[in-house]
């Protein structure tokens, strides 16, 4: 049996999809434990009942993650009044991010997925020999649940836009 262009198309873009790893919206989102810049831990648990914003970004210094830190950094106050944290991640050491952090003032924690094990389980990596994180993000709500997945993000127009969607989605709101 000869399948169809359309069929061979479809299956394309399930495969692909699935190689991702993304999540949905509405799936739960695995729990975590990784060090911020400061060395500090910080797990899933500690956005328990919170809205947050977890970004993955390639590497720190860069131009695309620079331009992401900054339009999230320059909207801040708009998250906080949203009810939204945010919280950054990459595979790069903490040393790193601190000095990513202190140049260009974020006032939201930076964390290390240095064994890039949740970067694979959400779909940020391939595997855990990924040179970096790929450019996504997801918007969890209180309850853990992924509220909005981010795939491709453009880092001109990634902070406005999550911040969009979080004032449509009232997810400060109670």
């Amino acid at each position: 049996m000869r399948a169809s262009a359309t069929t061979i198309g479809l299956l394309l873009l399930s495969s692909a999809a699935f190689a991702s790893g993304m999540l949905k919206p509405g799936d739960t989102f695995p729990a975590w434990q990784l060090v911020d810049q400061t060395g500090a831990k910080v797990s899933s648990s500690d956005f328990a009942g919170k809205t947050y914003l977890l970004y993955f970004y390639p590497k720190a210094m860069t131009p695309g993650c620079t331009k992401e830190g900054c339009a999230l950094r320059d909207d801040y106050s708009a998250y906080q009044k949203a009810g939204v944290q945010i919280v950054g991640v990459s595979f790069d050491q903490p040393k790193e991010n601190a000095e990513f952090a202190a140049k260009y003032q974020f006032p939201f924690r930076l964390l290390s997925d240095t064994k890039h094990t949740l970067a694979v389980e959400v779909g940020a990596a391939d595997s855990p020999s990924s040179l970096w994180a790929r450019r996504i993000s997801y918007l969890i709500g209180p309850d853990g649940r992924v509220l909005k997945a981010y795939d491709n993000v453009n880092p001109g127009t990634h902070a406005a836009q999550v911040l969009g969607d979080a004032q449509q989605l009232k997810v400060g709101a109670e």
